[in-house]
């Protein structure tokens, strides 16, 4: 049995006129919360190293890419076949060191190539960072901003310079006297430390997920050791109560 195509005709039936109303009633902007947030449920699902998880929450994406098209052919724009079709010829444009004559294992060539092949399909975009969603959330926007400049030769010689520049800003913001310039300044921290992560190899909205995680973690462990209502507690009794429960928490980890 094809279950994509059992799948791509059970949605099909849920929009036709004997379906189901809310899915008749639905469009693109509609539902367009619906594909942010199951993405986000499926990272979580990396995250926690959850197979089944992950299975179920690849199955909502999926949903959403199947009803998008589906919404699609009701208007006669496109189906789900030219979606498939558009994304195979693309990766296969893309890879010419697979499905073509130049062959490379270098996967730097092959990142730069696969710019230079996206550039060359998305002729409207006339400036190096156009094409970028403005709505990524900020820090994996700084990310593909700064690999892109990277990439078109905008990069530090070395890790120490990178270092030295995060430090900088820093130093830029202890100088800064109004709101609006400490924001300014504490945009040009965030930034140089996504750089900082970038050079390190390290996704940083992975490692702020893990700290947030982290955090909720050890201050339920506080909230749950404490002998008070935290509101009532002082800064030394929080700072010695934090001490231990990091000791704890490490220890289970």
């Amino acid at each position: 049995m094809n279950y994509l195509e059992e799948l791509i005709n059970t949605v099909k039936i849920l929009r036709s006129p004997n379906g189901c109303k809310w899915d008749r009633e639905q469009t693109h902007k509609t539902i367009r919360q619906n594909m942010l947030e199951e993405a986000y449920e499926a990272a979580e699902a990396i995250d926690e190293n959850n197979i089944e998880h992950l299975k179920e929450e690849l199955g909502d994406v999926l949903l959403q890419v199947v009803l998008h098209s589906q919404i699609a052919d009701d208007n006669n724009e496109f189906n789900i076949q030219d979606v498939a079709k558009l994304l195979n010829e693309k990766l296969i444009h893309r890879h010419p060191h697979v499905f073509g004559e130049e062959k490379t294992n270098d996967t730097k060539k092959i990142l730069q190539n696969w710019e230079k092949l996206k550039a060359e399909e998305k002729k409207e975009r006339k400036r190096i960072l156009d094409g970028i969603p403005s709505t990524l959330p900020a820090l994996l926007y700084c990310m593909k901003i700064s690999k892109k400049a990277a990439r078109a030769g905008f990069e530090w010689k070395n890790n120490a310079q990178v270092m030295e520049c995060f430090i900088s800003e820093i130093e830029e913001f202890k100088q800064a006297k109004t709101k609006e310039e400490k924001e300014e300044e504490l945009g040009d921290i965030l930034f140089s430390l996504v750089n900082v992560a970038r050079w390190n190899n390290i996704d940083p909205e992975l490692a702020l997920s893990k700290a947030n995680k982290k955090f909720i973690k050890r201050f339920n462990k506080l909230e749950e050791l404490s002998q008070k209502k935290l509101d009532e507690l002082t800064f030394e009794e929080y700072n010695e109560l934090w001490s231990k429960v990091k000791t704890i928490t490490e220890n289970e980890d």
